[in-house]
């Protein structure tokens, strides 16, 4: 096992909105090297049926076995939602999914026991979130709500527009008042969190990155597989389409962290 870690860590996602994982695990994480691949040829996943998303899934995973990495982090809700059991049938390396890290900041942040999990439509028709929300809080009362337009805006860099904010307005305006926490179950919605902000007032916004950071470093610990030397090797970011365009959201996600930017064939 020591000999892994040294090895980097996978980390994959539908497209770009990952990256506010990546962002976090790198700040949580400095001395690991980190390889991302978002499939931003073929993003968005969370309006697919579950056979295409699995099948997506799996051929993300074998492109970050294939660079040997020692474990894997799945930065993607709609994937942590729907097939984290076929991937673990794949993959024999540790895997982490964002739910459960954030189904635990959820109940931690929670004073009412009122809360919205707001996501893609396939992680809310999965109800995995309400499942494993029930499981600790039996309680609690989930306001589910599907917002598939989000992805798009935010793959399209229009996070700070009036279509970002009507659209917004548009899925979120009926949360109720009892709620006093409002979950981003989807990694691309950090972006929109100003357009959210602006509808849902000063309710908790919390998002999977900084749990689910939190929950890999635990993980390399309990597992000894945190790496014992620091060889400022940059971090490898790979995407299945590469434009200009998507370079540069990609940067401005990740600031200044040290990255080679590549196209992958899957």
């Amino acid at each position: 096992m020591n000999h892994m870690r040294e090895q980097a860590i996978g980390v994959f996602d539908s497209g770009v909105g990952g990256l506010t994982v990546l962002k976090e695990l790198i700040k949580t994480l400095p001395q690991e090297q980190f390889i991302y691949i978002g499939d931003t040829a073929r993003v968005p996943y969370g309006t697919r049926s579950k056979e295409v998303i699995v099948r997506f899934a799996r051929e993300l995973a074998q492109f970050l076995l294939r660079k040997n990495v020692k474990c894997m982090v799945v930065a993607c809700n709609t994937v942590s939602a729907t097939c984290m059991q076929d991937l673990a049938q794949l993959v024999p390396v540790p895997l982490l999914g964002v739910i459960i890290p954030s189904v635990e900041r959820i109940i931690a942040t929670t004073k009412s026991k009122h809360v919205a999990v707001i996501g893609t439509p396939a992680t809310i028709a999965s109800n995995a979130y309400q499942q494993a929300l029930q499981a600790r809080m039996p309680e609690i009362t989930i306001y589910a709500k599907a917002c598939p337009l989000f992805v798009p805006i935010t793959e399209e860099g229009l996070e700070q527009s009036d279509i970002a904010r009507l659209t917004a307005r548009h899925y979120l305006s009926d949360i109720p008042a009892t709620v006093d926490t409002v979950h981003l179950g989807c990694t691309h919605y950090p972006l929109l969190t100003d357009a959210i902000k602006q509808v849902v007032g000063n309710k908790h916004i919390i998002d999977s990155a900084q749990p689910t950071a939190e929950a890999v470093r635990r993980m390399l610990e309990e597992q000894s597989l945190l790496v014992t030397r620091n060889t400022h090797t940059p971090n490898q970011l790979y995407m299945t389409d590469l434009s200009d365009r998507l370079k540069n959201i990609a940067v401005h996600f990740l600031g200044d962290a040290d990255c080679d930017y590549q196209r992958a064939m899957i």
